[in-house]
């Protein structure tokens, strides 16, 4: 879900932007008009995530799975060791696309205990002290698994990757605990079609000679973004959802209304037996809210009725099953609080 106000003003600018009589779809992104947009965009998301001046943004082409190439062919070489953490199909994925540069190695897996996933903690990892690099998932969006807290770095000097492309802007992050941060838009950010990297500056410059241009990091650094046209539009939207962040009042304040929407929904699947949740507490994700009828049979006239009261994207993935909200920072709370009271209706005639 996209802000509706960001919408709307897209729409309204949408065949006569800033008074140009053309779409920025239409302009050149090398123009003055585009490139104030995108200088604009860069501002913003700097102060929206208190992004250091030793880190480069960089907005880029190919999505999150891109990034799971792209990752490897900047800062590693085809011996060096990449450390995973797997805990759902997103992390699994970058593991696996890692297999093509670099030798990967899995340092823990989620478990289960009673029925329910967690995160086992650092101490029990599997960790080397000579890998070019770690990697984790903070929010796996098929599982409903969230990590709050950054792995640290025994040795000081593995530069920790984190994808958020589920849960950046989420809520306030300190930057400096990672050597690279990467997300595919459509989630938070805007629409498909655009991913953004924020990469520490001492790890640009290693790239491999076989990296191909859109994905080098000290290319797309010295370029502006712009060394290949740029998926102008998407861009443009991302800048719109980084100011409507700002004017609800920043991370701190989104943190608190995610809070208090998945609180919601987590509240109303433990009040009975009629639904459950199989994540532990702690890494229960506030972005992708999972959950099961406890009687499958009714899972597909809980959709339909879900459906008839104006509450869609329900089905949970088919790796899964179940059901998933994915309530991200656009959703409003009135949103989250329709579907508990529907859940509870639905409860009240078939429990």
């Amino acid at each position: 879900m996209l802000p509706k106000e960001v919408m709307q003003q897209a729409q309204e600018e949408l065949v006569n932007w800033q008074g140009l009589g053309t779409s920025v779809m239409e302009v050149s992104h090398r123009g003055k008009p585009f490139i104030e947009v995108a200088e604009q965009a860069e501002t913003d998301l700097r102060e929206l995530l208190n992004i250091p001046h030793n880190y480069s943004v960089l907005f880029m082409h190919g999505g999150g799975r891109g990034q799971f190439s792209a990752v490897p062919l900047n800062i590693s070489q085809p011996n060096d060791l990449s450390q995973h953490l797997v805990t759902g199909q997103w992390s699994i994925s970058a593991e696996q696309e890692a297999q093509k540069y670099t030798r990967t190695k899995i340092v823990a897996k989620t478990q289960q205990h009673n029925g329910k996933i967690y995160v086992p903690k650092q101490d029990e990892w599997s960790i080397s002290e000579n890998a070019g690099y770690f990697h984790y998932c903070t929010n796996e969006t098929v599982e409903g698994i969230e990590i709050d807290w950054v792995p640290r770095s025994d040795s000081g000097n593995i530069p920790i990757v984190a994808d958020m492309s589920s849960n950046i802007l989420s809520k306030p992050l300190n930057i400096d605990d990672y050597g690279i941060i990467y997300a595919g838009a459509q989630k938070n950010i805007g629409p498909s079609g655009l991913s953004v990297v924020v990469v520490r500056n001492d790890l640009i410059g290693s790239q491999r000679k076989e990296t191909p241009a859109i994905f080098d990091y000290q290319l797309q650094a010295e370029s502006g973004s712009m060394y290949n046209t740029p998926p102008t539009f998407s861009w443009y939207l991302a800048g719109l959802v980084f100011r409507w962040l700002k004017r609800q009042g920043g991370l701190d304040a989104i943190a608190s209304l995610n809070a208090q929407k998945s609180e919601t929904l987590y509240k109303q699947i433990d009040a009975s037996g009629f639904y459950r949740n199989n994540v532990e507490d702690e890494y229960r994700s506030k972005m992708n809210v999972t959950f099961q009828l406890i009687d499958e049979t009714l899972n597909s006239l809980f959709l339909e009725q879900a459906s008839e009261n104006g509450l869609v994207a329900l089905k949970g993935h088919r790796a899964v099953g179940g059901m998933r909200a994915s309530i991200y920072n656009a959703m409003p709370l009135e949103g989250a609080i329709a579907l508990a009271d529907f859940m509870k209706e639905f409860e009240r005639k078939n429990g």
